[in-house]
């Protein structure tokens, strides 16, 4: 098996690096500190981003998207994990749920947001549905050629620079052997729709300028044709979507555990304590050794489970099992970086302790590690009737 890349790919990759060692690192600091995206440098950045030709690079050409395949997106993000979330963000890869838009919806939301025009944000979460996605209260019921919204959202990420939404919500119910369960829809509803308010949700310790919000909906109503997809069949959007999501995760999971693996051994190359630097000291040497193992493992799941989508063979296992054993290593080399730094890697002059907060939240969301560990486990028992 060779795992090589090709000219283009590594085109690709080292184009994204350097845009991110250029464009987006330097004001890491500043965003940190801030909490916010100053909208001077937002727009500067996604300017920058359109002309280098970064934007929508998940969509396809034919609507102006830059139609990486599936491992050369991977190793985008692998690139742009590197950096702030909050920063990596503007180079926008909108929600690949925006291809199933038909007719008017294309012209006024896919086509735009590709054009980085507008912006998008995604509902699914619920303050009592997170991992139960089919629980979730928000109901959007019809009536004659509108539908009315009423229910609440929450921890949904960027929906404060957002000019609409992808909502998800329940439009009636189906008797199962497992009993009743909600048919879930999406929606493309615009901010300033009547009826709908999204305001700033609880302060987060990770991804600062990175916001995550609430959104409510009061007899909110919208028409018809702002429905996406077949009424109830919204849970095929969904899981098209958390496939490549999960993957996103995997490979920015990747790319942050590779910059922080690279600071601590530079750190423990040149820190010196007792005469020589701590990298002999088996106590660390040894944390740099399965760091550096973990990092490779991570990229080859990832990348594995990149090729099986670009061949149309990418089980939802596959994607679980990326997702599970990436985000997870993340989490295992930054707590390893702050061992390795001491008191300094708990300093904000430093960037570990931030890489250390941030890498929390990858293990919750775009689904828990448990459950990608119930994904895995029931695609290794159900064969068996289990």
């Amino acid at each position: 098996m060779d795992f090589s890349l090709d000219i283009e790919q590594q085109a690709v990759a080292d184009t994204v690096r350097q845009f991110v060692e250029r464009e987006l690192m330097p004001y890491e600091d500043e965003v940190e500190r801030l909490d916010e995206l100053p909208v001077g440098l937002a727009e500067q950045i996604r300017t920058r981003a359109l002309d280098a030709g970064l934007y929508a690079a998940n969509m396809p050409e034919e609507i102006g998207g830059g139609d990486l395949d599936p491992i050369s997106l991977t190793l985008a993000e692998r690139e742009f994990g590197k950096t702030s979330f909050a920063l990596q963000m503007l180079v926008a890869r909108p929600s690949n749920i925006l291809e199933a838009c038909e007719g008017e919806q294309r012209e006024r939301y896919l086509l735009p947001t590709v054009r980085g025009e507008r912006h998008d944000c995604l509902a699914m979460t619920e303050p009592g549905a997170g991992s139960d996605v089919r629980s979730m209260s928000t109901r959007a019921v019809r009536d004659g050629d509108d539908y009315i919204i009423n229910g609440t959202k929450h921890f949904i990420s960027h929906a404060d620079a957002a000019d609409f939404v992808i909502l998800f919500a329940a439009t009636g119910t189906e008797e199962t052997p497992r009993g009743t369960r909600n048919l879930i829809t999406a929606f493309l509803v615009d901010m300033d729709t009547p009826g709908f308010e999204v305001t700033r949700g609880s302060a987060s310790v990770s991804h600062r300028g990175y916001h995550q919000c609430e959104l409510s909906f009061v007899d909110c109503r919208i028409p018809a044709t702002q429905r996406l997809g077949e009424e109830g069949h919204g849970f095929d959007l969904m899981d098209e979507w958390l496939g490549a999501s999960r993957l996103s995760v995997a490979a920015t999971s990747v790319g942050r555990s590779r910059r922080v693996l690279d600071m601590a051994i530079r750190w423990a190359a040149e820190r010196e304590q007792f005469g020589q630097s701590i990298g002999r000291f088996q106590g660390v040497g040894f944390q740099l050794a399965d760091m550096a193992t973990d990092v490779e493992a991570a990229e080859l799941l990832t990348l594995q489970a990149a090729s099986r989508l670009q061949h149309g063979r990418m089980s939802n296992r596959d994607a679980a099992m990326a997702k599970l054993f990436a985000s997870e290593a993340l989490g295992r080399i930054t707590d390893q970086a702050v061992q390795i730094f001491g008191g300094m890697g708990l300093m904000s002059e430093l960037p570990i302790e931030r890489f250390w907060r941030d890498a929390r939240v990858e293990r919750i969301w775009d689904g828990t590690s448990e459950i990608q560990r119930h994904i895995i486990s029931r695609s290794l028992l159900r064969p068996l009737g289990a």
